[in-house]
């Protein structure tokens, strides 16, 4: 049975859970009717942080454009283009017995392509969530909407996976950002061209 979390809601993962190894992330999303002349693109992606909260390298940026960090810990399954449809629009596998020492967190986030060229922001997405599912079983074990208090916002950190002393845990976040993907890139200490 998933546990259903509310924004700032933090749960344990492995520690009840001394099996799960292998985990499947799921985002979703749908698009208001509100039509703005063009597609919606969505898309997920992952960092991959240590403990002082900034990617070691851009190696620890998972995203359409860098699908498989080097480690084999994390694996993004491609981008999606449209978001139609019931389930997951984009996942990403991760290995927790793969992930580097060097890492100790991994936030996840969703941000809209060219979303100020497209006049476009998180006001115009609905039924957004995330999901975590134990791989080895399909057992979905979390499970956070985010809920519709968005308006302007271009990105958003839906949540992280963090460790602490040696277990994972799971954080839900819900935190919007203006500016899109740059704006995320330079929190987390990768810089963009």
């Amino acid at each position: 049975m998933a546990i259903n979390l509310t924004k700032g809601q933090k749960v344990d993962l492995t520690k009840g859970n001394p099996g799960l190894k292998k985990l499947m992330v799921g985002l979703g999303w749908d698009v208001n009717a509100y039509d703005s002349g063009a597609d919606f693109d969505l898309d997920a992606a992952a960092f991959m942080l240590g403990d002082n909260g900034k990617c070691p390298s851009e190696k620890e940026f998972i995203f359409y454009g860098n699908l498989t960090h080097p480690s084999e810990s994390l694996k993004h399954m491609g981008d999606n283009l449209t978001g139609e449809g019931e389930g997951d629009d984009e996942q990403i596998f991760i290995d927790l017995t793969k992930i580097p020492a060097n890492v100790s967190k991994v936030a996840f986030t969703v941000t809209i392509y060219e979303a100020e060229e497209r006049g476009q922001n998180f006001g115009q997405v609905s039924n957004s969530f995330i999901r975590i599912v134990d791989e080895s079983t399909g057992q979905e074990v979390i499970h956070y909407d985010l809920g519709e208090d968005f308006s302007i916002e271009t990105a958003v950190v839906v949540g992280e996976l963090y460790k602490h002393n040696g277990e994972w845990k799971f954080n839900a976040i819900g935190s919007g950002f203006q500016g899109g993907l740059a704006a995320l890139c330079g929190h987390y200490g990768i810089e963009v061209a």
